[in-house]
């Protein structure tokens, strides 16, 4: 899920998303989860919203939920489909991506909006969350890095985010249980769950200017979950 068009300040609530811009931006797995509040959460904070999803039922709700989000319905794993879909999209200055699809995906996308960044000389924020499964956070953590390091020079920050379990609908359904939370619950020093507003706002945090020099972090949404 992304945001695009003229660059904007943002209209928002002191202390929450201050200081985000709405410079165009992108973002993908618009339709999956609590990833599908990123969108309007973003809106809220002037970034003007695209959402890529292969899911057009997905997108057509998150629409319907905020209007002025822009809907690209591609499968992601479709890499001239997926070249074709956003070469049509305006010209993307943010991208804060949520990748569920695969390493090559993320990797994918986030060349075609550096390689753009880097065509108009415009500097930029490339965000991704992966999927809470440890070895994709891994891949995505190393790939955050090498980015970081080569697109520093053209003024693109790259970083990731982080979270555990998060009380999206699903997260409350699988953990509902008391037993079966305790087991997780012992192992976070905060001893409670992420709500679906911690992980937009460290995102509003990496897409505005209070983030200007933080790049090839790996930030972590997890009430201190990985250093038990």
């Amino acid at each position: 899920m992304g945001a695009v068009g003229p660059p904007r300040r943002a209209e928002t609530d002191p202390g929450r998303g201050a200081g985000a811009r709405g410079p165009p931006g992108a973002r993908h797995g618009g339709g999956q989860r609590h990833r599908a509040q990123h969108g309007p959460g973003a809106a809220a904070a002037g970034v003007q919203v695209v959402a890529v999803s292969r899911s057009q039922a997905h997108l057509d709700s998150l629409v319907r939920e905020c209007p002025g989000v822009e809907p690209v319905c591609v499968d992601l794993a479709d890499r001239e489909a997926t070249e074709r879909a956003l070469g049509s999209v305006r010209p993307v200055d943010l991208l804060e991506a949520s990748f569920d699809v695969n390493l090559r995906a993320v990797i994918q996308v986030s060349q075609i909006v550096a390689r753009g960044l880097i065509a108009r000389g415009a500097p930029g924020s490339i965000n991704s969350q992966p999927q809470r499964l440890l070895p994709h956070q891994g891949c995505h953590g190393l790939r955050t890095k090498v980015m970081a390091l080569e697109l520093g020079p053209h003024e693109i920050r790259v970083n990731t985010v982080n979270p555990t379990v998060v009380m999206t609908p699903m997260g409350q359904a699988n953990w509902s249980n008391p037993q079966k939370a305790k087991t997780m619950l012992d192992r976070i020093p905060l001893g409670k769950f992420a709500e679906v507003e911690n992980v937009v706002d460290t995102i509003l945090f990496l897409l505005s200017d209070r983030s200007s020099m933080t790049t090839g972090s790996a930030m972590p949404v997890d009430g201190g979950f990985l250093v038990t």
